[in-house]
């Protein structure tokens, strides 16, 4: 059984406004012994965040997963405090072997909103089931113009891979070298959205060239049955409770789904964390 948690942990930040990356990660290790680790809203040298005292985020959830491969996802990359770097994003840590990563930026539309550049994670893991791809990604919450772009370039990502699996490459020495790869894929993040936005559906859109669906494990599992909240449970300043945090894979995995869990005790971040068992 395979098991993946997705969370957007807010920086380390609780909705009882105490900072702390270990509480998260001991809660999610609560969850469940998880193999894969999604994360969104990480940060380092970003002391302006409320509450955040600055510190390299990345490299101190790395060192509370030891054995776990982390990798980074930076959107955000710009000057900061001591003459360093600020930088936000996602992070994916996985127990398992790690082949190639890719890091797409996202499209990033002209809006006049308080906005951000966004990126998405792809890594490919080797469980011994074989490679599986776990896509991770944050949208932007303050406009649809932008979360349509954005649904756009993770589906023009995950078509690519799709090809790539069709027409392979011819391998070579160091930097040509020829890694596993797969069509079969996980997609999570914190998408911003309510379950029955029109955006969120393109999501689930068959793709022209093949490419195998990426399907809602919730949907897949509990059919019409309402997604449980993930967002302003605990904390309401950004609005009333509603689901913005999603798992989907591809259609070829979706008969494996085997659990889905939306944690709604933790209350260690603004969002709640979501567990995937695959039956692989």
């Amino acid at each position: 059984m395979l098991k993946i948690i997705t969370w957007n942990i807010q920086w380390g930040l609780g909705a009882d406004g105490s900072h702390s990356l270990k509480r998260q990660i001991d809660d999610a290790r609560g969850i469940a012994d998880f193999d894969v680790l999604c994360l969104q809203e990480v940060a380092d040298n970003f002391s302006d965040l409320k509450n955040n005292p600055g510190g390299n985020g990345f490299a101190e959830i790395a060192a509370l997963l030891p054995g776990f491969t982390p990798v980074e996802g930076v959107a955000l990359d710009i000057p900061g405090a001591g003459g360093g770097r600020s930088r936000f994003g996602n992070m994916v840590l996985s127990r398992h072997p790690v082949a190639q990563v890719l890091r797409h930026t996202l499209p990033w539309e002209a809006v006049a909103t308080r906005n951000m550049p966004r990126v998405l994670i792809e890594a490919t893991i080797l469980p011994p089931s074989g490679p599986l791809r776990i896509m991770t990604t944050h949208f932007d919450y303050s406009a649809s113009k932008l979360r349509r772009a954005e649904v756009e370039g993770v589906r023009e990502a995950h078509r690519l891979a799709y090809d790539r699996t069709v027409t392979l490459r011819e391998s070579g020495r160091g930097t040509y070298k020829l890694l596993p790869t797969t069509a079969s894929a996980v997609l999570t993040g914190d998408l911003n959205m309510k379950p029955d936005d029109p955006v969120r559906q393109r999501i689930s859109d068959p793709f022209e060239n093949g490419a195998p669906a990426l399907v809602d494990v919730w949907t897949a599992r509990h059919g019409r049955d309402p997604h449980p909240d993930s967002f302003c449970i605990y904390d309401r300043s950004s609005g009333q409770p509603h689901c913005s945090d999603y798992i989907y894979v591809t259609e070829d995995l979706a008969p494996r789904v085997n659990r889905v869990y939306y944690d709604q005790t933790t209350q260690s971040s603004d969002h709640q964390p979501v567990l995937l068992e695959l039956d692989l």
